[in-house]
């Protein structure tokens, strides 16, 4: 699934991270890497933004770029 359709309070652990040329290397830098345990922890009441807990901090990403990011889901 992709990271955009986990619901507020959910987790899960990312297996692939998509995109072309920079928005890839973005995504990388700021620890969207496979492997890695992330939980969404808020959702905008709009829908757009959403705030992710992974590594220890809160980033705050947009819709459109979490949907390039594929996640497991996986219990919290």
């Amino acid at each position: 699934m992709k990271l955009d359709e986990l619901q507020a309070g959910h987790a899960g652990i990312i297996t692939a991270v998509g995109g072309e040329g920079i928005l890839r290397c973005r995504l990388l830098d700021m620890g969207l890497i496979p492997q890695t345990k992330i939980q969404v922890t808020k959702i905008a009441p709009m829908g757009d933004p959403m705030e992710l807990s992974l590594r220890g901090y809160s980033l705050t990403l947009r819709k459109e770029d979490a949907h390039n990011i594929d996640v497991e889901e996986d219990a919290v």
